[in-house]
């Protein structure tokens, strides 16, 4: 009888226990697929995004063909002074630097194949944007200073047949 009555209780609880599994994973299954939504549509907007930053950098640089590009590389390596940092210590930048300039814009033809005569005024424009920013932020920023000081380059000029600066050779002290 006794084995009987255990056999009942077993029963009962492997019952019990089914059901409740049933229903913790209607309970479960539903939340999941929820949160599986979220992320898939926070992936979405994310990868949204990163296209649509890609697209505004690629209209910010002009489609030029290569046969229509030419380089003006600074004669030497350019050593900059950087902003004190908070302790007082001076930094430096050191860059080999490169113009990109187009060689069917109007401007190139008024100062482009002379450009070895303003290369001063070009470094003073450069050495003005590094002098702003600490060791850190021109580490961190160096795009945003390629990106200003190409724009005080165009209204040096007054002409954008310079579209690109590069650096090379970047060494920080």
């Amino acid at each position: 009888m006794k084995k009987n009555l255990i056999s009942v209780i077993v029963l009962a609880l492997l019952i019990v226990n089914i059901v409740l599994t049933a229903i913790m994973m209607f309970s479960v299954v539903g939340s999941s697929k929820k949160t599986a939504a979220l992320v898939d549509n926070i992936a979405t907007a994310l990868n949204l995004e990163l296209e649509a930053s890609g697209n505004g950098e690629d209209m910010s640089q002009p489609d030029i063909p290569m046969s229509e590009i030419a380089t003006y590389d600074i004669s030497e390596k350019m050593t900059m002074p950087l902003k004190l940092d908070e302790e007082g210590q001076p930094h430096f930048f050191i860059a080999t630097i490169t113009l990109s300039m187009n060689t069917k814009d109007k401007g190139y033809k008024t100062y482009g194949e002379g450009l070895e005569e303003r290369e001063s005024l070009i470094k003073s424009e450069i050495n003005d944007v590094y002098s702003q920013y600490t060791l850190d932020e021109a580490r961190n920023n160096q795009e945003e200073i390629k990106e200003e000081i190409l724009k005080r380059i165009q209204d040096m000029f007054d002409s954008e047949f310079i579209f690109n600066v590069a650096f090379s050779d970047i060494m920080y002290q």
